[in-house]
């Protein structure tokens, strides 16, 4: 039989976007305007290795909406980035600041690349030159990039420093919102990179509240081991759940009788970052991992991963989904049947970008926030998502991510109504 080929990031948007726009009957004007992005900025920029050899890289950004405020998203470093893939991101940026109630819109970006063959200075280059490249295409009140996969606060503070260097010397500390996920001291947000893992965490225990479920004792798995996938670990533990897989790009590993989340982490700084030759788990195969017997599982590595061939495999109760655009269409329709419930990507990992907000929002007032009052305000935000969400799903009968974006589009679709279309 000839293997069925899977769908792109961008056509399982555009699915369940569509699903959501029929069922909740959207303006059909308002369709139109949503179904494609307002811009697709693609640049081929050069750069200088090390060894004095010249080579040119594709940088994306694409901005997607802005009705509700500033474009907003995150730029990743990856070989698999492309247009369609950034499109796709961009899309659900737009409905992940709609569901949580940001003034932003979507954006999404990129370079085609693996940072891991370019040395600190090389990606450092890299990242100047693609900001430089950008150049007004991005602005503190216009479009704010963020941290993504293989991103990080250092790359963000290069953004900020070369965006600043080209403003005049008295504009330049009015522009430092430039980007969010900076460095504390270079007026990044405490807590900014525990945000998302912490907001996987926070709607993981409002659905074990609706099942009446004690999460101390509850098993998980989890996939990708970075910023996303170590935080929403390392709450889990604080809450007395049990890790009992783990899968990265190195390796996968189980125990069933528990993994130490911390240890795990201690080991990874020790070997780039995987989580592969861990000493307290077993090696374990990609099929053993998606067939791990667990109440939860929080995907929060990549696209594409719960597909039409490994959903069959789950033996979940949940699937919190840290990562963006993890589950496609296939492989929730499998999750569906068989009663596994969804937290879906654009309320489940939207920590991330309500701390950005709130980062943003430091920045311009020249405020210093806390680490209480940063997490506070972010558990309100993400509990009354979560119960917009989960009502929105009850009241039309059907799947959270239809009703995630049903609440998402029709507050866009307000705005739309409200301010008419110029001319």
């Amino acid at each position: 039989m000839e293997k069925v080929k899977q769908k792109s990031l961008i056509e399982n948007v555009q699915d369940q976007f569509n699903k959501a726009a029929d069922l909740m009957k959207l303006d059909i004007g308002v369709r139109k305007i949503l179904a494609s992005p307002h811009n697709e900025i693609v640049t081929n920029f050069p750069v200088m290795m090390d060894d004095g050899s010249i080579e040119v890289f594709k940088g994306y950004r694409v901005q997607h909406n802005n009705i509700l405020g500033p474009y907003k998203g995150g730029l990743r470093y990856h070989q698999t980035i492309d247009q369609g893939a950034v499109m796709g991101l961009a899309a659900l940026m737009t409905w992940k600041t709609a569901l949580s109630g940001l003034p932003f819109g979507g954006a999404k970006g990129g370079i085609q690349m693996d940072p891991s063959k370019y040395s600190n200075k090389e990606i450092e280059r890299i990242t100047r030159r693609f900001t430089f490249a950008l150049g007004d295409n991005i602005g503190p009140d216009y479009d704010i990039p963020a941290p993504d996969v293989n991103t990080n606060s250092q790359m963000m503070a290069w953004i900020m420093d070369t965006y600043l260097s080209t403003k005049s010397p008295a504009e330049r500390q009015n522009n430092i919102h430039i980007v969010t996920g900076k460095p504390v001291k270079s007026g990044g947000l405490e807590g900014r990179d525990a945000a998302t893992g912490l907001g996987v965490v926070f709607t993981i225990e409002e659905w074990a509240r609706d099942k009446k479920m004690d999460l101390k004792g509850a098993t998980y798995t989890v996939q990708g081991f970075g910023k996303v996938g170590y935080w929403a670990a390392h709450f889990m533990n604080k809450l007395g759940a049990k890790l009992v897989a783990v899968q990265d790009h190195t390796g996968t590993i189980g125990n069933a009788n528990g993994i130490d989340v911390e240890d795990l982490y201690k080991h990874t700084k020790k070997n780039n970052g995987g989580v592969n030759g861990y000493k307290g788990a077993s090696e374990i195969s990609s099929n053993d991992f998606f067939s791990t017997a667990a109440d939860i599982f929080i995907p929060a590595a990549l696209s594409d991963q719960v597909t039409g061939e490994t959903a069959p495999m789950l033996k979940v109760k949940l699937i919190a989904e840290g990562a963006n655009g993890p589950t496609n269409t296939e492989g929730e329709a499998i999750c569906i049947a068989k009663g596994i419930d969804i937290i879906p990507d654009i309320l489940c990992n939207a920590g991330g970008v309500i701390a950005s907000y709130f980062e943003w929002l430091q920045n311009k007032r020249q405020e210093t926030w806390e680490l209480a009052e940063v997490n506070d305000r972010l558990k309100k935000k993400v509990v009354l998502a979560y119960r917009n969400v989960f009502n929105t799903a009850a009241e039309h009968k059907t799947d959270t991510r239809t009703a995630a974006y049903i609440v998402a589009i029709s507050k866009i679709e307000s705005v739309y109504k409200e301010r008419g279309i110029f001319p």
